[in-house]
């Protein structure tokens, strides 16, 4: 195919829905490929790379938001039964769960209540607004999450997501070498902290590394999702209330 109609048919995609779907294949395959290159280099994290190439391609082609994401939503509606397959490996380790069941509460509520106190902290001491600091909330669960609490909790939703796919990259990327130097070895633990703390893309990474790591991972991704959800607004209007009167 020449040069001319390759260019006609971007120019066709990008008045079309087919133009965010295929934009969000073609960058996570180029992005996967480079990682596999790379030997699953936490470093080369596709979900990067994927981020960088759809920015680059939006700009260069002139596609609006609102149109990229009426072909990307086909891959967001995956998220739903993804995240609910997560159960298939947990089931199989169902038992060992349950006696770990008081170690998992008690790493559950510690490693949110840190991932909270410490985004927001930290934010507040270099003078955050209150609107910045109800979007940020939410930053280690997934994004849709994310957004539905900071809705509630009068954030912004697009900024949310925003600290929310930045948080798990970040953790992505970075986990392997924060729990070697914590020397944690286990990977129950290694997984289950990842999850936590990067969600999503945290729990991919660790399937990727360990099947083990990527249940404990998925375990954690799912509690701290379904917490946050119910939690989150309720201390944020407690916060709110006791801090005005």
């Amino acid at each position: 195919m020449n040069g001319d109609k390759l260019f006609e048919l971007w120019v066709y995609l990008a008045g079309t829905p087919l133009a965010g779907l295929t934009i969000t294949l073609v960058a996570y395959a180029l992005g996967y490929l480079l990682y596999a290159r790379c030997k699953l280099h936490p470093l080369a994290n596709p979900v990067l790379t994927a981020v960088v190439l759809i920015v680059v391609a939006l700009q260069a082609g002139d596609v609006s938001y609102p149109t990229y994401f009426a072909g990307a939503q086909f891959v967001h509606f995956l998220l739903g039964p993804a995240v609910v397959g997560l159960a298939v490996p947990l089931a199989r380790v169902w038992r060992s769960v349950r006696a770990l069941a008081v170690p998992i509460a008690g790493a559950l509520l510690v490693g949110s209540t840190v991932a909270l106190v410490s985004a927001v902290g930290i934010a507040w001491a270099l003078g955050a607004s209150p609107l910045t600091l109800a979007s940020l909330a939410p930053k280690s669960v997934t994004a849709p999450i994310a957004m539905g609490i900071a809705e509630q909790t009068g954030g912004i939703a697009a900024l949310a997501a925003v600290f929310a796919v930045a948080t798990g990259v970040i953790g992505a990327t970075l986990g392997k070498y924060v729990l070697d130097a914590a020397r944690v070895r286990d990977w129950r633990a290694r997984g289950f902290a990842l999850g936590l703390a990067a969600h999503g893309i945290g729990t991919a990474r660790a399937f990727q590394v360990n099947t083990e790591a990527g249940t404990y991972a998925g375990l954690a991704f799912g509690l701290h999702g379904a917490l946050a959800a119910f939690a989150l607004p309720l201390l944020w209007r407690a916060v709110r209330y006791f801090g005005g009167a």
